[in-house]
């Protein structure tokens, strides 16, 4: 055997490793743009390119749809549909950070959004970045 023969299997060996780990990248670099349902499933939200990362719109919610527990006096009867919840514009590892107002509280926490698969996304808000409480959205379109 020569010292070619030895060397060009490991090269072999490294160039299949890098092409099995370009797959496990092209999984994480999933479009998450589009419509979303929520976990309970009675909201949709559109998420969108947003500058670096995504944003995400509110497009359908159930009842009156007023932004009525927001701690701004002046906003607590708008209308929840078209106004943004999620801004994730900043990419971490295999998704992106920022922030997320829950209407339902009418507070802004820290979140993530995750991309799990081509229809299943991951949306986390954290309070002091220790306890997040995680929702799996699932496509619509």
């Amino acid at each position: 055997m020569t010292s070619r023969q030895v060397t060009s299997r490991p090269t072999v060996a490294l160039l299949m490793a890098l092409a099995m780990t370009g797959a496990a990248f092209a999984q994480k670099g999933i479009d998450p743009s589009g419509v979303w349902l929520t976990e309970n499933g009675d909201s949709k939200v559109r998420i969108a390119r947003c500058g670096s990362g995504y944003c995400g719109t509110l497009v359908s919610v159930p009842g009156p749809g007023l932004d009525s527990k927001n701690p701004d006096a002046s906003l607590k009867s708008r209308n929840l549909i078209g106004i943004q919840i999620m801004n994730a514009g900043t990419p971490s590892g295999d998704g992106y950070d920022g922030s997320l107002y829950n209407p339902n509280d009418g507070k802004t926490y820290s979140g993530s959004l995750t991309v799990k698969g081509p229809n299943v996304v991951e949306v986390a808000g954290c309070v002091m970045s220790v306890f997040c409480k995680r929702q799996t959205w699932k496509r619509v379109n």
